[in-house]
């Protein structure tokens, strides 16, 4: 796996010392402390990047409108820096495709944490068997490719972590899966008694798989407990 992060803040002390923190443990770091630079380093390293972490708040545009460019052009996975303690930061941030966030200030550590914690989540969604692909209503996704298609093999924009929520709804078909379990498979932690990411990403699933909200047939809500995916999935070793 490539080790090159891409990073924006316009913090430029905070940025330089984040950059020197992550390159002791071999990583290389391209840096931009505004979003102008940033989109003419993304240009150039897109194809080799492991990570992006955007700041959302930049002197020429916001975190949020280069989260988009980036989801139209990779599945990258984006972590979001937001000074703001209300949720309304995180929650736009994850439903333009980021994969997690973390609050400023924040502790490296935590945040070097965050991005090992990506990565092997990532990982361990690859196939764990001798099956590569799971269909299930006219979806197929390819365990190895990390791509979902549809009827038609049209692929379906998912972010990494959209995908692995999906490979373990998909895995545990007509389980009912508590919030906990589903927490620890995207993000690595417990949900907070305040946290709504989860529901917000479940939101966005379903919205990629025309699943409608207010009456979804594939991701059912279980009242008081959790999530069940209602479908039948069938495994195949090949296409």
């Amino acid at each position: 796996m490539s080790r090159t992060i891409l990073i924006v803040d316009d913090d430029k002390i905070s940025l330089r010392l984040l950059k020197s923190y992550l390159e002791k443990y071999q990583y290389d770091v391209r840096s931009a402390d505004d979003g102008h630079s940033f989109l003419a380093e993304f240009e150039v390293y897109k194809e080799d990047l492991c990570l992006v972490i955007l700041d959302v708040m930049l002197p020429d545009t916001d975190g949020f409108t280069l989260c988009q460019t980036v989801r139209q052009q990779s599945k990258v996975p984006i972590i979001m820096l937001t000074a703001s303690s209300d949720d309304t930061d995180r929650i736009v941030g994850l439903e333009l495709g980021a994969d997690d966030y973390i609050a400023k200030p924040y502790n490296p550590r935590e945040l070097l944490a965050r991005i090992k914690a990506v990565h092997r989540r990532m990982q361990l969604s690859g196939p764990t068997d001798k099956s590569r692909y799971l269909r299930f209503s006219g979806f197929t996704m390819d365990l190895v490719e990390r791509m979902l298609t549809d009827a038609e093999g049209t692929q379906v924009l998912l972010t990494s972590m959209d995908f692995n929520l999906l490979k373990f709804f998909a895995e545990h078909a007509g389980e009912t899966l508590d919030r906990t379990q589903l927490m620890e498979q995207t993000r690595g932690r417990d949900l907070g008694p305040l946290d709504r990411s989860l529901d917000v990403q479940v939101s966005r699933l379903r919205q990629r798989l025309n699943d409608d909200g207010k009456q979804p047939t594939l991701i059912k809500t279980v009242r008081g407990s959790g999530y069940v995916f209602s479908t039948d999935v069938t495994k195949l070793a090949d296409g």
